[in-house]
């Protein structure tokens, strides 16, 4: 039986145990002309209260023009639901974002060139079976 989803605060602590020892997660984007939900499978990155993924193909990605119509995204990363924004980070702008996104993604992977796009977090949510053996 499932129970229903039960919400979890925000915190930096709690984003940092969800992606703890995960190298993916699924980022559902709504499609800008489908208006259908489209998921794919990425690698990502967490400071604080937001994650950070990395496009290599810049503004020519599909998710990345789905974001730029549509920045309300859902992550799916073990047995949990994020709901978040998205936002595209400028290189100017936001030069010290840009710099950390790509720094831990190297970090992370030994990649890094990739165009940032800031993911955060707004609402958690896990959805936990409940099984009862004897």
């Amino acid at each position: 039986m499932d129970e229903a989803p039960q919400a979890e605060g925000v915190t930096a602590g709690a984003i940092e145990r969800i992606t703890a020892g995960r190298q993916v997660l699924y980022l559902t984007t709504t499609g800008r002309i489908s208006r259908e939900p489209r998921e794919i499978e990425i690698w990502f990155v967490s400071s604080g209260k937001s994650l950070y993924v990395l496009t290599e193909h810049y503004f020519d990605a599909q998710w990345v023009k789905n974001i730029q119509k549509n920045s309300r995204v859902k992550i799916h990363i073990g047995d949990y639901t994020l709901e978040a924004n998205a936002r595209i980070v400028d290189e100017t702008r936001d030069s010290e974002t840009w710099c950390l996104a790509q720094r831990l993604s190297r970090e992370k992977y030994g990649w890094g060139d990739g165009l940032p796009v800031e993911i955060v977090i707004e609402n958690i949510k896990t959805i936990e079976a409940v099984s009862r053996s004897t």
